[in-house]
């Protein structure tokens, strides 16, 4: 999976799509800072997520962005985007394989050495780690620290997305610590001061 150092955006939907949040997503995009961006609605319909998912693919396609569903690998395959993102409880990464082929696939490995692990064996195209800070769009379950970010970047070559609470204040303590993509979502979508576009311009 190529990593573009001046992209290492990856970008999470907000939890509840507005009707403005397709206008948003283009201006976020057309700033050509995001890697991937992916849908992540919990509690909706397949259908629901299908025709999100559409719109979303031609934003992502238009601004060459990897455009990747959470959780719902069946969903993936339908919309045929770039790949899907598997938490620890969705479906195994070798059936994943099987359904999306050469698709990329990213696993969440939480805190874990031994998860990580187990997902390189698995030749996931990325790791996610986390949370390294404190999150509202998420509860924080498992706290991850910068040791573990140098102690799997000695294991693998894998790239290694990191997740939880990012924001201007904190990306690039994760940067230098040899993060190679960056999880973020409520800083973007729910930040009260700025805009979309002007949050996403602070992450230089």
């Amino acid at each position: 999976m190529r990593i573009n150092k001046k992209k290492f955006i990856y970008l999470i939907s907000p939890n509840k799509i507005k009707k403005s949040f397709f206008t948003d997503l283009s201006e976020v995009l057309k700033l050509k800072k995001v890697s991937f961006f992916q849908l992540r609605l919990k509690g909706k319909s397949f259908n629901k997520k299908l025709a999100i998912g559409k719109k979303i693919k031609k934003i992502c396609k238009k601004y060459k962005t990897k455009f990747l569903i959470n959780d719902d690998v069946l969903l993936a395959k339908k919309l045929n985007v770039d790949g899907c993102h598997l938490g620890q409880k969705d479906m195994k990464v070798l059936r994943a394989r099987e359904i999306i082929k050469e698709k990329i696939i990213g696993v969440t490995c939480h805190n874990s050495v031994k998860l990580a692990k187990l997902a390189i064996k698995d030749k996931v195209d990325y790791l996610a780690l986390g949370a390294f800070y404190a999150s509202k769009t998420k509860k924080t379950k498992f706290k991850a620290n910068f040791k573990l970010l140098k102690t799997i970047t000695r294991l693998t070559k894998t790239p290694i997305v990191a997740i939880g609470g990012i924001n201007s204040d904190n990306y690039k303590k994760l940067l230098l610590n040899k993060a190679n993509f960056l999880a973020i979502s409520g800083y973007i979508w729910n930040n009260k001061k700025l805009k979309p576009t002007e949050a996403i311009k602070k992450l230089k």
